[in-house]
């Protein structure tokens, strides 16, 4: 028997999985409400202009692509720190690694608390994005969930949450979403925010927060809060991506930040995250994180670049009352009130696995199983139908 022959076949992942099967449908209007990446009203990813500018400017002065530090475009780690942190710390106390992605800088961060404190467990929201369940399993940790959905309140349940965090051991790492939570749409408000901070603190346990959406809810400070909260308090892990924000999906842009407590812990905290990075991937790639920092280095392009962000989130937004409202039309009795309360991309519509099996066979409407629906596949040309659609199958 060869080393590979007892190599078994890995179950599809439930997103990519997703986007194959709607691939490989041939029947005209098919709807993909799976995949999380923002598309236009014409149903395309756009290429931002604010992006565009900074292309050409680079291209107007090429220069060579060498290798990059392990930890990444200097100016591209201080912008990062600037918008995530504003002024709430000084910029020597933040350990910076640009990553490949959030995805790259979660494994980043996964490797490192692992090394850090391996007897730790890691607690994730139930549910959580997938992948945050196989990052941390696959670093090895024993990952855990504490509670969040409500599905009868159609909310968070913070008192559950609080409670849970709050019988969790010293040095537990816990994973919060820092806005438009992924995959319910459900967000903590300030309030509830600070009785998160409070126990975390108090039990001594790890704050990492994701931050793949940042004004997507609300706007640029309101959706980093929260980050900002746990920053003034004490050591936070911060993962940051701008695939969703600044459409530059296949460009992997990330970062991971750790807030230290002076300026030595800083320097000793990133020399450990260069190993991690070194021994990983080695250093990151250069476009990207060039784009990000000349579009937020010049006020000119910053300015463009948060109006098409607003932009984007308004159409999320509209597309969310329409889908509410064709609803409730098509089939009285239908309540669909959570669908413009929840933030983001996604929709935690209520709907289980039987009807989004239906949704997928006799519709050719692709969403996930957990009843997630990307909000921003919604547009003009196919509202009416998904609306149908939903409305039949409904419970």
């Amino acid at each position: 028997m060869s080393l590979l022959s007892s190599v078994e076949r890995a179950p599809r992942d439930p997103i990519l999985g997703l986007t194959e099967a709607f691939k490989a449908d041939d029947r005209p209007g098919k709807v993909n409400l799976g995949v999380g990446v923002y598309m236009d009203a014409d149903g395309t990813v756009p290429l931002l202009e604010c992006v565009k500018t900074a292309q050409d400017r680079l291209a107007a002065n090429p220069a060579p692509y060498g290798y990059l530090p392990i930890d990444g475009l200097a100016a591209y780690d201080d912008a990062v720190v600037d918008l995530v942190f504003g002024d709430t710390v000084p910029r020597d106390h933040v350990a910076v690694v640009q990553g490949l992605g959030g995805t790259g800088s979660l494994k980043v961060a996964g490797d490192l608390l692992r090394r850090l404190q391996p007897e730790a467990k890691v607690l994730i929201s139930d549910p959580s994005w997938e992948n945050h369940q196989a990052l941390f399993s696959r670093a090895g940790f024993e990952v855990e969930r504490y509670p969040y959905y409500d599905a009868e309140a159609h909310g968070v349940d913070v008192d559950a949450m609080v409670t849970a965090l709050g019988e969790a051991p010293a040095g537990t790492v816990v994973v919060l979403h820092a806005c438009c939570h992924n995959p319910t749409g459900y967000d903590l408000t300030p309030d509830e925010w600070a009785r998160v901070e409070q126990v975390v603190r108090e039990r001594g346990l790890v704050p990492l927060l994701d931050m793949a959406y940042q004004g997507f809810a609300t706007d640029l400070a309101s959706d980093g809060a929260a980050v900002r909260r746990f920053a003034a308090s004490g050591p936070v892990f911060v993962t940051t991506s701008f695939s969703k924000t600044f459409s530059l999906y296949g460009e992997r842009v990330g970062a991971l930040s750790v807030v230290c407590a002076d300026a030595d812990e800083a320097a000793r905290v990133l020399s450990q995250l260069k190993i991690v990075v070194r021994t990983t991937y080695s250093n990151p790639p250069t476009n990207g994180a060039t784009l990000v920092a000349t579009v937020l280095g010049d006020a000119e392009l910053r300015s463009q670049w948060e109006g098409e962000l607003a932009g984007m989130r308004d159409r999320i937004k509209e597309m969310r009352v329409a889908l509410r409202s064709g609803l409730e039309q098509a089939r009285p009795g239908i309540v669909a009130e959570h669908i413009t309360t929840q933030n983001g991309m996604f929709s935690y519509s209520g709907l289980g696995k039987e009807q989004m099996v239906r949704l997928r066979e006799e519709f050719a409407l692709y969403g996930l199983d957990s009843g997630r629906l990307a909000i921003p596949a919604l547009n003009p040309g196919n509202l009416d139908r998904v609306v149908d659609a939903l409305a039949k199958v409904w419970p």
